[in-house]
């Protein structure tokens, strides 16, 4: 008579806190992740509400201060974007200041006004920029991964579109051939910084070890052997 076969170890679900407050990146990372077998939470969901400051000199830096601070507090695995757009005639600005650019009380319509003011006189040839996000993967145990994803484009001398978020309104994308704010979140995100850096991370996701990394320190249990 042979042994019935034991129930699974770790039956139940992955979980993964999205390390983020912001709304657009949220409903982004969901919908991009949507046919993955992990059940995401938003920090608030989870518990975690609040975040350190971001005072690291690179978007992996900062990113990783946000996901290990949400690891830590909830106990499970957690994902967290930096991200910004570089406007080469800035001499790379925004940058690493995307979010804060012309003052912390600015709503995205204002810093979308201050950028093109400070481009006012600058020729459509020199408008290049780009999008760039970090994401990066913290455990409770220490497990630190990371994904990157960039987007080559011009800044727009106004808002088009009413899609997206944060400068979506005046990046133009020369792959998708018309504005983010004009394109649909699968459009978006089949060229987008962010996007690439979730194809990169989901990837991840088929690999061996990731369920493994993802459970090295589970909250209803012991880790695995």
């Amino acid at each position: 008579m042979t042994d019935a076969p034991s129930p699974p170890r770790d039956a139940h679900p992955l979980r993964l806190v999205l390390a983020t407050a912001n709304a657009g990146k949220i409903a982004e990372l969901r919908d991009a992740l949507a046919d993955r077998e992990v059940e995401l939470l938003a920090a608030a969901e989870a518990g975690a509400g609040r975040f350190p400051p971001e005072e690291g000199d690179s978007y992996e830096a900062n990113a990783l201060v946000k996901a290990a601070h949400v690891a830590a507090a909830t106990g499970l695995p957690a994902l967290a974007d930096d991200s910004g757009l570089e406007v080469d005639a800035l001499n790379g600005a925004p940058g690493l200041y995307s979010a804060r650019f012309g003052g912390d009380d600015l709503g995205d319509g204002e810093r979308i006004a201050y950028l093109l003011a400070r481009m006012r006189t600058v020729p459509d040839e020199e408008r290049t920029a780009r999008f760039v996000s970090v994401l990066v993967l913290a455990t409770p145990a220490g497990e630190v991964r990371t994904f990157e994803g960039r987007c080559e484009g011009t800044i727009l001398h106004g808002p088009r579109g009413r899609a997206g978020f944060g400068y979506d309104p005046v990046f133009w994308s020369r792959e998708l051939g018309k504005g983010f704010g004009q394109a649909s979140q699968a459009e978006k995100r089949a060229v987008s910084h962010r996007g690439r850096a979730l194809e990169r991370f989901a990837a991840w996701l088929d690999q061996p070890e990731a369920d493994t990394v993802l459970r090295s320190r589970d909250p209803f249990g012991d880790p695995p052997d």
